[in-house]
C-alpha cells in the first residue's frame, strides 16, 4: 500500500465559471441527501448502509434530477453510505445519532472527474468541464506545494473542491510507493523520544533537544489573554477579531508542531532507526495530571505528526507505557531506580553516579522499554538496540560506542546536553 498524503491547493476559477460551481455544489449536496433520506430509519437494523443497495434504490431518480457526471452520482452515494454506516455505529454504541444532514459547498473527485495538468486543472461540472489554474505561493520552499505538489514521486489521486469566502480550494490526495530503502528491518534501531510541558518540548535518545514547550504556553496564554479582553468588549467587531486570532494562533500552532515531529522523523532517519518509541499517552497524562487540555492536544498531536510522517520512510511509531522513566538509571546495565535520582532537570544516579539531562535520561528509557517489548514479545528483533548520543545500547544494557552519532542539525534543536 502505498504512502498517502492530503495537501490544500487554491484554484483560480473565471468568473463565469463561478454559477456552474456553485449550481454543481448545489446538485451533489443534494444528491448526497436524497441517498441519505433514503438510507435513514431510527432503529438500527433498519438503517440502510451497504452502497449496492443504496445505489440500486435511488441511482436513476438523482440522474433524471440532477445534471451531475455519473461519477458524481457514486461518489454523493459513497458519502451519504460512510455518514448512515458513522450513524448505525454510534446506535449500536448506545449513542445518540440523527439522519445525516449535508450542507456547505463541497464536491468529490475521482479520476473520471477531474483532469489534472502542469499548470491547470479540469472538472466536471452540470454544464461541461471548468478549467482552473493552480495558485501556489510565490515562495515555496519547504511548503506541501514543493514537497508534494511539484513532486514527480507523488501520484494526484482523488479530491474535493471546496468554496469559502467566494475562492476555491482543491483538496488533493497524493501518493507514493514508501521508501523501501529505509523500511523497517527486523533488527533495527529505535529512538526513544519523551515529551514535556514545560522546557524542551521533545528530547530524544540520541541528545536532540527540540522545540520549546515554555514558549509555547507562553503563545497559548497571550492568546487566551488577547481573547478574554475582545469578549469582556462584546461587540461584533471584538467578535470577527476573536475568530481571526483563533485562526492564526491554530494555523501558528499547528505548524510548529509540524516543525517539531518534522526534525524527530530527521533525527530517526539522521541514525539509521528503524522506530520511534513515545510515552503512552495516558501514561503521560497520569504522570502530569495538571497539564492543560491544550497541552495534552499538543502531546497527541506531535505523535500523530511523527507517526504521519515516518510512514513514509517505513519508520515505525509505537508506544510504550514505562513505569518510572524519570526515576530509572539509563546507563549500561546500571538500571537503577529511585525518585531521588531526578531533581528537577538534573539526574544523578545514586547508584552508579551517571549525570544526564533528566529528560535525556527518560527518552533512552523509553527507548530502551520498546527494546525490551520486542524481546519478551517474541517479535523477532534480537539485535535491536537503543540510538544514544554517542552509541547504540541493546535490551542487556551492553553499549557500544560510534564515532558520530545523534548530530542533532534540526533547526528547531539546541547543542545536545
Amino acid at each position: 500500500m502505498g504512502v498517502v498524503r492530503n495537501i490544500q491547493i487554491k484554484l483560480d476559477v473565471p468568473e463565469d465559471a463561478h454559477t456552474v460551481l456553485d449550481e454543481t455544489f448545489e446538485q451533489f449536496r443534494y444528491a448526497a441527501q436524497y441517498v441519505s433520506d433514503y438510507g435513514w430509519a431510527g432503529d438500527p437494523t433498519e438503517i440502510v448502509t451497504n452502497q449496492g443497495d443504496l445505489n440500486s434504490a435511488t441511482y436513476d431518480d438523482v440522474r433524471s434530477n440532477t445534471d451531475l457526471h455519473s461519477n458524481h452520482v457514486q461518489s454523493a452515494r459513497s458519502l451519504a453510505a460512510e455518514a448512515l454506516d458513522n450513524c448505525q455505529g454510534r446506535i449500536f454504541d448506545g449513542k445518540k445519532a440523527s439522519k445525516p444532514t449535508f450542507r456547505g459547498t463541497v464536491v468529490v473527485y475521482g479520476t473520471r472527474t477531474i483532469t489534472y495538468n502542469d499548470d491547470h486543472c479540469t472538472l466536471a461540472a452540470v454544464d461541461g468541464r471548468v478549467r482552473a489554474e493552480y495558485v501556489t505561493p510565490e515562495d515555496d520552499e519547504g511548503t506541501p506545494s514543493e514537497e508534494y505538489w511539484d513532486s514527480d514521486e507523488w501520484e494526484r489521486k482523488e479530491a474535493t473542491l471546496h468554496k469559502r469566502d467566494d475562492d476555491y480550494y482543491l483538496h488533493v490526495a497524493v501518493e507514493k510507493d514508501p521508501d523501501t530503502d529505509a523500511s523497517t528491518v527486523e533488527n533495527g534501531a529505535v529512538l526513544g523520544v519523551d515529551l514535556n510541558v514545560d522546557g524542551y518540548l521533545a528530547v530524544t535518545s540520541t541528545g536532540a533537544f527540540l522545540g520549546n514547550a515554555d514558549y509555547l504556553n507562553h503563545k497559548r496564554n497571550e492568546y487566551e489573554r488577547r481573547r478574554g479582553s475582545l469578549q469582556q468588549t462584546g461587540t461584533r467587531s471584538a467578535h470577527l477579531t476573536i475568530q481571526s486570532i483563533g485562526d492564526t494562533f491554530a494555523r501558528w500552532s499547528d505548524d510548529y508542531l509540524h516543525r517539531v515531529s518534522k526534525a524527530i522523523v530527521q533525527e530517526a532517519r539522521r541514525n539509521d532507526c528503524s522506530a520511534i518509541a513515545f510515552e503512552d499517552l495516558e501514561n503521560i497524562r497520569e504522570r502530569i495530571s495538571n497539564a492543560s487540555k491544550f497541552q495534552q492536544w499538543a502531546f497527541r498531536t506531535i505523535q500523530e505528526y511523527t507517526e504521519y510522517k515516518a510512514e513514509e520512510y517505513g519508520i515505525l511509531v509505537a508506544d510504550v507505557a514505562p513505569k518510572y522513566t524519570s526515576q530509572r538509571c539509563s546507563h549500561g546495565e546500571c538500571g537503577f531506580t529511585h525518585e531521588d535520582n531526578r531533581a528537577g532537570d538534573k539526574f544523578e544516579c545514586l547508584n552508579c553516579g551517571t549525570e544526564l539531562h533528566a529528560d535525556y535520561n527518560a527518552a533512552r528509557n523509553i527507548g530502551w522499554r520498546l527494546v525490551q517489548h520486542w524481546l519478551t514479545s517474541g517479535a523477532g528483533r534480537a539485535n535491536c538496540q537503543v540510538a544514544l548520543k554517542s552509541g547504540m545500547l541493546n535490551a542487556n544494557g551492553e553499549y557500544s560506542p560510534a564515532e558520530s552519532i545523534g548530530q542533532s542539525g534540526s533547526p528547531l534543536a539546541s547543542p545536545p546536553l
